[in-house]
């Protein structure tokens, strides 16, 4: 049976084939951001000995399951909201039309918030991770009136009409001028 050393070649060969591409390996186990400068970290993440009592981190409503339970219900969410819009069409109501729209939106946030969270960690990244947080709820908030503006404008008929206007056929459209 051949090993993955015989298949990819030595490990020279496999350090020189991570350092070419954009993102690369410390080591075997760590992933990082080349562009992103890291803070200097203990061995094993670890700070202290052994015998030092271990001071755990501050309560957060939104780190563990309230977080986990926010997408879940937001994802569940979705499916009517999506549901409507699919079978009514351009013709949705203009609240169906707007809590699909922001339920949406908040499912993209929460799903984005849990990205930096996870592959820009503070304790690595530092200022970099408030950074990033700071960025994704600009873009939510402007985002926010975008869909204010697409559902109340005097020429916009909300997110539902704007899809089905791009979803149109062009034959649609071919076929009404050859008449």
């Amino acid at each position: 049976m051949l090993g993955l050393r015989s298949i990819a070649g030595s490990r020279s060969t496999l350090q020189s084939l991570s350092r070419s591409n954009q993102f690369s390996f410390n080591s075997l186990r760590f992933f990082t951001i080349p562009f992103l400068p890291t803070l200097p970290q203990n061995p094993g993440g670890v700070k202290g000995d052994i015998n030092d009592n271990l001071i755990p981190p501050k309560p957060n409503k939104l780190a563990s399951s309230t977080h986990w339970k926010l997408e879940k219900v937001l994802a569940i969410g979705l499916i009517p909201l999506v549901s409507m819009s699919l079978i009514q069409g351009a013709g949705v109501g203009s609240l169906v039309d707007l809590g699909l729209s922001y339920t949406l939106l908040m499912h993209c946030y929460v799903g984005f918030q849990s990205c930096i969270i996870d592959y820009i960690p503070k304790r690595v990244y530092g200022h970099w991770h408030n950074r990033a947080m700071y960025l994704l709820t600009l873009g939510s908030l402007l985002s926010i009136l975008g869909i204010y503006d697409m559902n109340f404008g005097e020429k916009n008929n909300g997110a539902v009409s704007l899809t089905s206007k791009l979803w149109t056929s062009k034959n649609d459209k071919v076929d009404e001028v050859n008449k």
